[in-house]
């Protein structure tokens, strides 16, 4: 019996590579734009993601007019605002800071979004769970990340955006999920480590204490980790 090949050892090597180094890059954004020919390379990458009954839903809006980037800046000001209220003293200290965004540092933004109502794909996998839609989103998401670091392009991801006030800056219907707002663009270097670790916010989880086998671990319980 024949089996598929795999890739060759510096193949192999250059993937790992690149999902080892992959970071969420929120500093040393530089002014120099990433060109149309390099964008739509990592573009094409997202749009190879794998996605439930082939829909294909992501959509990329592409964020380079400085007055909308700084509309956006806004709402994460007050959404981060709202966020350090929810922690206290030290840890509260700590948050504060943190940089969490890169949104008019770097040249260029990217939004990603999602049509989980489309009929592309005929529904195949999605009557029983509809969510893997916003799932095959997330792939193009980190398919993108990927490219991106091979590139020697850094991606932050800023999650801390009230979504009602950033569908109505970036013109989304309300049927569209918007599902990662990416900030992207050359940069000076990449940390040997992720930013939240370095600055002891949390450390990296080893892999032997989130694998089971066979049904769910209960000693994994409610409250996270030990």
């Amino acid at each position: 019996m024949t089996r598929a090949e795999g890739f060759d050892e510096n193949e192999r090597n250059a993937v790992y590579r690149a999902i080892r180094e992959r970071r969420d890059v929120r500093r040393g954004f530089l002014p120099e734009p990433v060109p149309d020919e390099l964008l739509h390379r990592l573009l094409d990458a997202a749009h190879n993601a794998p996605s439930v009954g082939l829909m294909q839903p992501w959509r990329f809006i592409v964020v380079r007019d400085l007055a909308v980037r700084q509309k956006v800046h806004e709402i994460f000001l007050k959404a981060n605002k709202q966020a350090m209220a929810n922690y206290e003293g030290e840890q509260q200290q700590n948050y504060s800071g943190m940089k969490l965004e890169g949104i008019l540092e770097a040249p260029q933004n990217l939004c990603i979004v999602c049509d989980s109502q489309s009929n592309q794909g005929h529904q195949l996998g999605r009557r029983t769970m509809p969510e893997t839609a916003i799932y095959s989103a997330v792939c193009a998401v980190q398919n993108l990340w990927l490219a991106a670091r091979a590139e020697g392009i850094g991606v932050g991801w800023v999650s801390i955006l009230e979504p009602h006030s950033l569908r109505s800056t970036l013109k989304i219907p309300e049927q569209i999920t918007p599902v990662a707002y990416l900030c992207l663009g050359y940069v000076d270097a990449f940390s040997k480590e992720p930013d939240l670790e370095r600055a002891g916010w949390e450390k990296r989880t080893p892999l032997k204490s989130v694998l089971s086998f066979d049904e769910y671990n209960s000693d994994w319980g409610e409250g996270g980790l030990a």
